[in-house]
């Protein structure tokens, strides 16, 4: 018997890619979601334009680093078997360029990552564009978040995946 596509849990994801540490959780679990789906998966990389430059000058073309992000998503999802589409982006501010991209793509979903970091203190950071998303993705949104470490150095080897819904 021929096997048919499942049908999408979401029909459009864009994956937003930092260049840290969480960009492969989040190429895998986009994967995840849409092998054997009719899915269209989209990974940004967002380049943030500080005040000093005019947002029409072409910094991210010239970007190595930016490439390298883009180039690791295409060999995350070419392993796991899932077309993947790239593109990156010249914003003043992350959260929102990923926001408006989403909502002029149609995105169903929103997955992005968060690396386990503390301020100085002890506090757990969350920065300014994890909850930019939360409060004005108007798509679902699915954070995952890299592992906390274990105190001997080393990463545990699971993920937390926290879920949220624009209202």
């Amino acid at each position: 018997m021929p096997q048919t596509a499942l049908p999408p849990l979401y029909s459009r994801a864009v994956l937003g890619l930092n260049g840290g540490p969480t960009d492969g959780l989040v190429v895998r679990l986009g994967c995840e979601l849409a092998r054997g789906r009719a899915m269209e998966l989209i990974a940004l990389h967002v380049i943030e334009v500080d005040w000093r430059h005019d947002l029409s000058e072409d910094l991210a073309s010239s970007n190595a680093t930016a490439s390298a992000v883009l180039d690791l998503a295409e060999n995350i999802a070419e392993q796991n078997k899932v077309t993947l589409r790239t593109g990156l982006l010249q914003a003043r501010e992350v959260g929102a360029a990923l926001v408006d991209e989403a909502a002029e793509l149609a995105a169903d979903v929103m997955i992005v990552g968060l690396p386990y970091r503390q301020r100085f203190g002890g506090d757990f950071a969350i920065g300014d564009v994890i909850p930019y998303v939360f409060q004005n993705a108007s798509c679902t949104v699915l954070v995952a978040r890299e592992s906390v470490g274990d105190g001997s150095g080393r990463r545990a080897d699971r993920s937390a995946i926290s879920f949220g819904r624009a209202s």
